[in-house]
């Protein structure tokens, strides 16, 4: 499915509340969420899925193509993105337009979005106008023909999505490696981690052992079932001399700001299963599954110790967050009773365990080193396959099966969904992810009323997946106090398996050099690139609930920007500056001409180049003469 000429396409506008009444489904028992096409918060940065053509390609056809929606001064939330809903909303368009050149008034169509409001008398046109309204219709019919046309037949709509979003990011990565060393590592690194491609390498011949390969590694034997009884249960689930601090922090439990160092610090190192213990409790999970307390704090107190504490990031700290914040977003009033009992105790839980038994370096780097794990798992998904292999079988350890009393259909549903919230952790595939939760809001918004209902199973774990995936990304999206300890913590991972690399004679990977990467660069890039898109959609879904979430980004981004060793500029010079003013226009006029250096407007140059070497000014325009001339 490849857009050639229209990369965006502006919403219909509903009424305020997001969709009329007469459309919703009044007395169905199934959840439903509506959404919202048109938000307040007008003038926040939008994301790179948002740009046009005409950011790339400065041909007078896709100016011309996309001039009438730039022009218009809408927001990033007014515009749709994904193929499918585009084509949705142009057909959509043409029948309006139809109606006026027929000249004819329809009754409201159910599955309009604009269904149940009033409809208005037909304009009348003048000659002129008729003549412009009808080309302009056929225009857009042809593209919307031209588009299905062109469809693989074999590819799902959010597939299409997903290939659209890679390339758009390849080249804004592109466009960002080209600017500088550090630039270029940053690219390498949300590539090779965010994308869903490996790169080729030269894998050593295995050295066979002899032990079954159906042995799960790194399972240990452990007992904390002698010391534990519902009588003597502490109050949060573990032993401490802190409690009356740890109670004080657990009261921002239910709170996006909840510092999970200071839970860990007050719970004896018990972060994760003094905050399972008390989600569980808060949520009657326990009561509901009739899970028995001892059992229960057995089980997340073996899962915990089956983290590994000499890993930086990745270790119980990192899964005791995912896990608070998880629960935060179950809580989210738009998605209130969103999802069954069974569907929440599969989240909290495929979030406990997402990481459990992490070695601290890459699947990549597991590949590369010819692993026992790469080898099992046939290097697909090899470490979130572990994970899951190692958190269902510490359910068979002594006293840990906390889903005993579940019934075997609801056994088999939670241990279906927790699989593919787990595996929707592999960071590569974050695009396919993204496609796929913007595909499903852009397109329940075009159609069905604007109202997403979550009767289906492919519906509600798609929004459970990405909801862990959120989760797991979460870190620039908390008070920078929090986010940049969790920064320091991974780049020290990085950092780690980048001395092993090359200990190993190994290329080392990118972000993993400590004497050469650059850590407010990678977290510039990070927020850009993966993290703004991946939350700027999770909020459209939940409008208006994820806004401050998305504000502490903004802000976190711009103190990490702003953090950017910073070039020396020269004093002022009237003739630099009279010479600039000669640049600027002799570049636009190339760009008019579609002579453009390798297709990089001078405003996606000059904000590529800010973003990897944090200057403004003469030094921008001294790099840009040397680059383009």
């Amino acid at each position: 499915f490849s857009f050639t000429s229209k990369y965006i396409k502006r919403m219909p506008r509903v009424s305020e509340n997001g969709v009329s009444s007469g459309h919703t489904p009044l007395g169905s028992q199934s959840p439903s969420l509506t959404l919202h096409t048109s938000f307040t918060q007008g003038q926040r940065r939008e994301s790179f899925l948002y740009r046009s053509d005409s950011d790339y390609d400065m041909s007078p056809k896709t100016v011309s193509r996309n001039s009438s929606l730039a022009s218009e001064g809408h927001t990033a939330e007014d515009f749709i993105v994904t193929p499918f809903a585009q084509v949705l909303a142009s057909l959509r368009s043409v029948r309006s337009n139809f109606t006026i050149l027929a000249n004819v008034t329809t009754p409201t169509i159910k599955r309009s979005p604009l269904g149940g409001m009033c409809v208005s008398p037909r304009p009348t046109l003048s000659d002129q106008q008729y003549h412009q309204l009808a080309l302009d219709t056929l225009e857009e019919l042809d593209w919307c023909l031209d588009q299905l046309e062109t469809i693989q037949t074999h590819r799902s709509v959010s597939e299409m999505a997903s290939t659209k979003f890679k390339r758009m990011l390849n080249r804004e990565l592109s466009h960002l490696s080209e600017m500088s060393r550090s630039g270029n590592q940053v690219s390498e690194y949300i590539s090779s981690t965010f994308m869903d491609k490996q790169n080729e390498v030269e894998i050593p011949s295995p050295t066979l052992k002899d032990k079954s390969m159906s042995h799960i590694s790194g399972v240990r034997k452990l007992s904390h079932s002698s010391s534990l009884s519902s009588a003597s249960m502490p109050r949060f689930g573990v032993n401490t001399d802190h409690e009356d601090e740890l109670a004080k922090e657990l009261e921002d439990l239910d709170k996006w700001s909840f510092n999970v160092f200071k839970v860990a610090e007050y719970s004896n190192n018990r972060p994760l299963s003094c905050i399972m213990y008390a989600i569980f409790q808060e949520r009657e999970l326990l009561k509901t599954f009739r899970i028995p307390v001892d059992t229960f704090v057995t089980y997340v107190m073996t899962l915990e110790d089956h983290y590994h504490g000499n890993v930086a990031y990745h270790n119980s700290l990192h899964a005791a967050d995912v896990t608070q914040s998880t629960h935060v977003l179950l809580s989210t009033p738009a998605l209130n009773a969103a999802f069954t009992d069974l569907e929440i105790l599969a989240a909290l839980f495929a979030a406990a365990i997402h990481d459990v038994d992490h070695p601290g370096v890459s699947n990549q780097f597991l590949i590369n080193t010819n692993s026992e794990l790469a080898l099992m798992y046939n290097d697909e998904s090899v470490l979130e396959n572990h994970h899951l292999a190692v958190g269902f079988k510490l359910l068979h350890q002594e006293n840990c099966d906390i889903f005993q009393n579940l019934t075997k259909r609801q056994r088999q549903s939670l241990r279906k969904l927790v699989i593919e919230m787990v595996l929707a952790t592999d960071m590569s595939k974050h695009m396919t992810l993204l496609a796929d939760l913007k595909t499903m809001v852009e397109t329940k918004k075009v159609t069905s009323s604007g109202v997403l209902l979550l009767d289906h199973y492919t519906e509600r774990i798609q929004l459970l997946k990405n909801m862990v995936h959120c989760a797991d990304l979460s870190n620039p999206t908390k008070p920078l106090p929090l986010y940049r300890q969790w920064t320091e913590r991974i780049m020290e991972e990085f950092f780690r398996q980048g001395d092993k690399e090359r200990e190993r004679g190994m290329e080392i990977s990118a972000m993993c050099d400590k004497h050469t990467a650059s850590v407010e660069k990678s977290q510039v890039g990070f927020i850009d690139y993966i993290v703004h898109p991946l939350w700027e959609t999770w909020a459209d879904l939940v409008h208006p609930d994820a806004q401050e979430l998305l504000d502490t980004l903004e802000e976190n981004r711009e103190w990490y920007l702003n953090t950017m060793p910073q070039s020396p500029s020269p004093p002022p010079d009237r003739h630099l500056q009279h010479d600039r003013f000669q640049f600027e226009i002799t570049l636009e006029d190339l760009e008019h001409n579609n002579y453009n250096h390798e297709g990089a407007t001078l405003h996606e140059a000059m904000k590529m180049w800010n973003l990897v070497n944090g200057c403004d000014g003469l030094p921008l325009l001294i790099f840009f003469l040397f680059v383009y001339f």
